[in-house]
């Protein structure tokens, strides 16, 4: 099965640095166990995140960052 086009993931994150860090957030949660949001369409936990994303079943919120004033 093919991944997800790179643009329809771009249009789920706000650069591909996010989208990056989320990818592998989410596939280190499938090894470690937690079942996936999707039928199974694969065993690499990294394109199962990322169908998910694609997908719209997994979501990010960044967080504020905070700086020395």
């Amino acid at each position: 099965m093919n991944q997800p086009s790179l643009d329809i993931l771009m249009k789920k994150a706000d650069s591909r640095y996010t989208l990056v860090v989320a990818t592998a957030k989410r596939a280190r949660q499938i090894t470690a166990g937690e079942s996936s949001k999707l039928k199974h369409i694969s065993n690499k936990p990294v394109t199962i995140a990322l169908h998910e994303i694609g997908n719209d079943l997994i979501t990010y919120q960044r967080l504020k960052s905070s700086q020395n004033k």
